[in-house]
């Protein structure tokens, strides 16, 4: 009779907890890789507060979740590390025009390993013989990469170092090139730089040797929870998150 009554007592529990995980709302956020380590520190801040709801993120190269989003993916709202990509979905009407928020700006550094001896002072020494590999985000679909570019052809120094470019996929493999000393040095954000104990910053780029750097929060006309990226957005914008934000090394936009 016992064996039953606590059978019968974990049938209910399991049954109200799944009924309950059935109530949840479900959001889906696309974001910039470089925004990884924040969003998810601040989606649990959000959860905490929304106990009903619940958020998945996505995390890709601006450029990829650009066209993930134009290909029908079920997005309800993109936070952009490049205003072209987020501009292109603007003009499609993609993106609700009365949603637009410039959330963040960031700074390009150029880093490498902690553990390195390399000699290197500046983005000028990346001509020196030394220097053998430099990653970067691949210019049309990652923003630091485009970015990264910029700056170099801004400073002639970009046909002169293709041959030691090495590319890739988001920041985040830029960054993990690094870490793990597959290249000599690399071109990220400073937020980047500022997760990792692995990396040392060698310098600063001059913000007028490249385009602006602005993250910008968009609702996807699609959406079918246009409330709830709405309340999401707003979180972003508030001063526990602008918080969290400034702790990771971003600049938030929103006083």
């Amino acid at each position: 009779m016992k064996k039953v009554s606590f059978l019968f007592l974990l049938f209910l529990v399991v049954a109200c907890s799944n009924e309950s995980n059935s109530t949840k709302e479900e959001i889906t956020i696309s974001a910039a890789s470089s925004l990884t380590n924040v969003l998810l520190e601040i989606k649990k801040e959000f959860e905490i507060h929304n106990e009903f709801v619940e958020v998945h993120l996505n995390f890709g190269s601006s450029g990829t979740l650009q066209k993930q989003i134009e290909q029908g993916a079920p997005v309800d709202l993109f936070v952009s590390a490049s205003s072209s990509h987020f501009k292109t979905l603007l003009d499609k009407e993609m993106i609700d025009q009365n949603s637009v928020v410039n959330l963040l700006t960031n700074e390009l550094v150029l880093v490498k390993n902690k553990a390195s001896e390399l000699a290197i002072s500046d983005f000028s020494d990346l001509t020196n013989e030394n220097i053998n590999t430099i990653a970067i985000g691949i210019p049309e679909t990652v923003p630091v990469g485009h970015y990264s570019k910029e700056l170099l052809q801004e400073i002639g120094l970009w046909e002169t170092i293709q041959p030691k470019i090495v590319l890739a996929k988001d920041v985040r493999q830029v960054l993990t090139y690094i870490e793990t000393n597959n290249v000599d040095v690399g071109i990220v954000y400073s937020s980047d730089a500022h997760t990792s104990n692995k990396i040392e910053v060698i310098a600063k780029a001059n913000k007028n040797h490249h385009s602006p750097i602005f993250y910008e929060v968009g609702i996807i006309h699609k959406s079918e929870h246009k409330e709830l990226a709405k309340e999401f957005s707003l979180f972003l914008q508030s001063e526990s998150s602008v918080e969290i934000f400034k702790q990771y090394g971003f600049k938030p936009l929103i006083n």
